[in-house]
């Protein structure tokens, strides 16, 4: 297999189930226009947490990481009337791009973006944010990721689900002695997963227009 092959088969099945409109679109090109790295989700995959959210009946959403606001867009058309999402962004210019996708999306009502580093804003998340949040989608930076979990049982309740993006880390997630601290929290944050007694996960490869990576989901049960 090629990526030529999986770019082919995700253009195939994008064509013929998920729906990009203009505001998806323009998320995209603008967060590129702006110099944003193309680290967004793929189409399918943004219709993926737009379905795990509805089947959830998740009327309260934590998103760590906006980047350009395009999977924050995917997640927020998921909720219900009266739903919320928080969405955590560390870079200031990311937010910017992030805020002006999301108001053309007409979602800026529904989203809210809070400037700063995760770990310092997460503490201030509150029962008036919507904590608990029904779904926590992380996808920021990799050595932090075990932070994240910890932030993310806390502000969850049994039910609630919690995704782990970029998992997979091109199959570099294997090796016990990689230097990369990306793959070591990735590492760290599953190992957490696994012997967490409140939680119960799986994981799952994926390939496609994003290359070869992969994500973890967690239930929380009691």
């Amino acid at each position: 297999m090629s990526q030529r092959t999986w770019n082919d088969v995700d253009d195939y099945f994008n064509g013929l189930l998920v729906e990009e409109d203009d505001a998806l679109l323009a998320a995209v090109g603008d967060s590129g226009d702006a110099g944003l790295p193309p680290h967004q989700v793929a189409p399918n995959q943004g219709k993926l947490l737009n379905l795990l959210a509805r089947v959830r009946g998740a009327r309260s959403i934590l998103e760590i990481g906006t980047l350009g606001g395009y999977s924050t867009i995917w997640l927020a058309r998921a909720l219900p009337a009266g739903g919320r999402l928080i969405s955590l962004e560390a870079d200031e210019e990311c937010a910017a791009v992030a805020a002006a996708n999301i108001a053309r999306a007409g979602l800026a009502h529904v989203v809210d973006i809070r400037l700063g580093a995760a770990l310092d804003t997460l503490p201030r998340l509150t029962g008036d944010d919507g904590a608990p949040f029904d779904l926590v989608f992380i996808d920021a930076d990799k050595p932090s990721n075990p932070d994240y979990l910890d932030w993310a049982l806390r502000l969850t309740r049994p039910g609630s689900v919690i995704i782990g993006d970029n998992v997979v880390r091109d199959g570099a997630v294997t090796d016990p002695a990689s230097p990369d601290p990306r793959v070591q929290g990735v590492r760290r944050f599953t190992e957490l997963i696994a012997r967490h007694p409140r939680l119960t996960a799986t994981a799952v490869q994926t390939v496609g227009s994003k290359g070869y990576d992969g994500f973890v989901m967690a239930l929380v049960t009691d």
